[in-house]
């Protein structure tokens, strides 16, 4: 459905204005009611927990997705295709975060730039779980760069992908799971039950977005003059390397694109440090990003759309005779 790709298109437009405040976000409602059900969650049995954190899971993600389908095809019937293209343009951008991402680095370098390394470490600590009051320069780089690497799969190609196959609903059901398993994915022995089911959503989610965009990645990296042939073989050689099966993928390409090691300390090293990580390294990062985002929107998405389209899909989806 063509509506639906020029709504893919306004959503990239849209996400250059920025994200609203918190409290009018719709992504930081849901991360709020699932801070209500969290402790709720907890029974002091195993098997319970388990049961709890599944059927919350898959409700929430059910529900999510299903109501925001439900949305979008009540605004075609209602107003007409171009209510539908606004609404999914908005509710494609809610999912999608190319411009925070770029903001939340640009902070962190900023502070670089001055030489204030506690202002730095405090503008980390709002993007990664890790601590961040004890890390240097090379490490809050090194950090910084992971963060847009796996974000690029998390806040942008993940709900694109989505979006791709099951329109706004999809996307946002994608986000759902993904903003589930940043709160309760945890194996701390709290969160290690209830959320053990979003954790599995996770990783079952992010699988094909997570290759498709390393190998764009690549692409990327030989389009900006990086180092494409390191970044495939970093791919190859330290994918595995971290605890997530998924997020290995674009940031061993990163790494290797940028001819830096990346470590999280006690956990993983990715790429060989033959050169050092510097603020041009992540401004870098940030153009592999913007540059896998638009690959990944004219390869993928636009393709996997109009073949939808002419399979007759999107009319079954929308339930359009």
């Amino acid at each position: 459905m063509l509506s639906l790709i020029i709504a893919l298109a306004g959503a990239i437009g849209l996400d250059w204005l920025g994200d609203p405040p918190n409290r009018y976000h719709p992504v930081a409602w849901l991360g709020r009611a699932i801070g209500f059900f969290i402790p709720r969650l907890k029974s002091g049995s195993k098997a319970a927990e388990l049961f709890n954190g599944i059927l919350f899971a898959v409700l929430l993600v059910s529900l999510v997705g299903i109501a925001v389908h439900l949305a979008a095809t009540a605004s075609f019937y209602l107003a007409g295709m171009v209510a539908l293209i606004v609404f999914s343009a908005v509710l494609l951008k809610i999912t999608i975060a190319v411009r925070g991402m770029e903001n939340h680095a640009n902070a962190i370098l900023a502070c670089l730039e001055k030489g204030d390394l506690p202002g730095a470490r405090q503008s980390l600590s709002m993007i990664v779980r890790r601590r961040t009051d004890d890390l240097d320069q090379q490490h809050i780089l090194s950090a910084t760069i992971e963060c847009v690497s796996e974000s690029t799969v998390d806040g942008i190609t993940g709900p694109i992908f989505y979006y791709s196959l099951l329109g706004p609903g999809g996307a946002f059901a994608y986000r759902t799971i993904n903003t589930l398993d940043s709160m309760v994915g945890y194996k701390e022995d709290y969160y290690r039950n209830i959320g053990w089911m979003s954790a599995k959503l996770d990783t079952a989610a992010n699988y094909v977005p997570a290759r498709i965009t390393a190998f764009l990645m690549v692409v990327s990296a030989k389009i900006l003059g990086a180092d494409w042939k390191n970044s495939l073989q970093m791919l190859q050689r330290d994918h595995n390397k971290t605890f997530s099966p998924n997020a290995g993928y674009p940031m061993a390409t990163m790494a290797g694109a940028l001819r830096i090691r990346l470590e999280k300390i006690g956990h993983y090293r990715l790429g060989d440090e033959q050169e050092p990580a510097s603020l041009e390294k992540c401004r870098t990062a940030i153009s592999i990003m913007k540059l896998t985002t638009a690959l990944f929107c004219i390869t993928f998405s636009a393709p996997v759309m109009s073949f939808l389209y002419l399979a007759g899909w999107w009319r079954f989806l929308f339930g359009i005779p």
